[in-house]
């Protein structure tokens, strides 16, 4: 049997291109699988921030209700295994390698980009474990993305904000109308963070769906602490129960009343999103931002806490906008470790110096992010406070180097 490692670097061999949107050859490779037509209870989860909190939500709320329940997340942050997860556990080596057989076979000729190599293992995997309900985040956008093949019974959007404006568009309008791609003609849809640009009130109105929002109807759950977990939190409730309520055959084996939802909610508490851990003396706090409104949600994350010296490992791909993360993380941050990342998208440690503003003190360009870690490690003193954050390629390899 090829190990996973080999899987994995063969699927980033079979497409000339990291990203290429659009549903044709997923969903021709599916209906070979016997994937489609899509017949389990399905929150799809799309949105510029938030996606993974709400999907975190939404799948303790599951559990809790005794529903075996599929998740699909992306990226990773330490092993591709947390892409898949059953009952909130990572499928193993195994289930994976099995899935891609199967979809190895099916493809034929059909060249697949690694997402979607992925995509389709996890909707092959919910189909054979007999999953009840599948919670599934969106990868890039909505309507073009792979995950888009299946017709979802309730659609979240959590918020929009520009990012991957190279492949969704360069306005807020362009970019929701992307996103909104995931809704169906007459299924419910749940608005999270307002504002919303008009094309998502447009593309909701013309497919006449049924709309719950926030500050509408549902409120943040106020009990919950975390940046936007009070958001992302009500709007993971408002989609179970819309779920519920559409699908009359789901039939959980335990009713939740508020206060279990509450429980569950409190539960939900993805890695890598203000994570905050203890090393050496110092508090440590791993947050996956990597755009501007992600930046001014860690920013006035940081401002709650009591004041303290303050150090930022950070590393940010060179198609993000490192100006405006600058821009809202210099006034939080006293001192900057900038770090290299690698690959196709990487930006070197100097060139992001570059980029960032020159409030954003930079005191150390390291190579990789564990020299950043260590860096700042060194540079720390008890009751200093270390943030990590401007990528999901920066809080894993941080997670490895803290051994947590």
């Amino acid at each position: 049997m090829r190990p996973l490692a080999d899987w994995l670097a063969h699927q980033q061999a079979q497409h000339p291109n990291a990203i290429e949107l659009g549903l044709e050859r997923v969903r021709e490779v599916a209906s070979r699988l016997g994937i489609l037509p899509w017949r389990i209870p399905t929150v799809l989860v799309a949105g510029t921030n938030g996606k993974g909190s709400t999907v975190a939500c939404l799948t303790e709320l599951a559990c809790a209700s005794g529903l075996r329940v599929g998740t699909y997340t992306s990226p990773h942050l330490q092993h591709y295994n947390e892409r898949i997860a059953l009952d909130g556990a990572p499928v193993g080596d195994a289930t994976l390698i099995e899935a891609f057989e199967c979809i190895e076979q099916a493809r034929g000729a059909l060249p697949l980009t690694f997402f979607e190599y992925g995509t389709l293992a996890a909707y092959l995997i919910f189909q054979t474990q007999r999953v009840a309900v599948a919670i599934v985040e969106v990868g890039l956008g909505g309507r073009l993305d792979a995950t888009n093949i299946i017709d979802a019974d309730v659609a979240v959007i959590t918020s929009i904000g520009l990012d991957h404006m190279d492949w969704l568009g360069p306005t807020v309008e362009h970019i929701g109308r992307e996103k909104a791609g995931i809704c169906r003609a007459g299924h419910p849809v749940i608005l999270g963070m307002p504002p919303w640009p008009a094309s998502v009130r447009e593309v909701i109105a013309t497919l006449g769906c049924p709309v719950r929002e926030l500050g509408v109807d549902f409120e943040p759950v106020t009990s919950l602490v975390g940046p936007a977990r009070p958001v992302n939190g009500a709007a993971a409730l408002a989609a179970f129960e819309t779920l519920l309520e559409r699908r009359v055959d789901l039939v959980p084996r335990q009713r939740l009343d508020r206060a279990a939802c509450l429980e569950a909610l409190q539960r939900a508490a993805p890695r890598g999103r203000f994570q905050r851990v203890q090393h050496e003396g110092s508090e440590w706090i791993l947050d996956v931002a990597h755009n501007a409104d992600s930046a001014r949600v860690l920013a006035d994350s940081l401002r709650e806490l009591p004041p303290a010296r303050t150090l930022g490992v950070v590393g940010i791909l060179g198609d993000k906008d490192a100006a405006a993360i600058g821009q809202f993380l210099a006034p939080v941050i006293d001192e900057w470790v900038l770090c290299g990342l690698e690959g196709a998208r990487g930006c070197d440690a100097e060139t992001l110096r570059s980029r960032l503003p020159a409030e954003a003190r930079s005191v150390a360009l390291v190579a990789d992010v564990p020299e950043g870690c260590a860096t700042a490690c060194a540079l720390a003193e008890p009751g200093s406070r270390v943030v990590v954050f401007g990528s999901f390629h920066v809080v894993g390899p941080a997670l490895d180097w803290l051994r947590i």
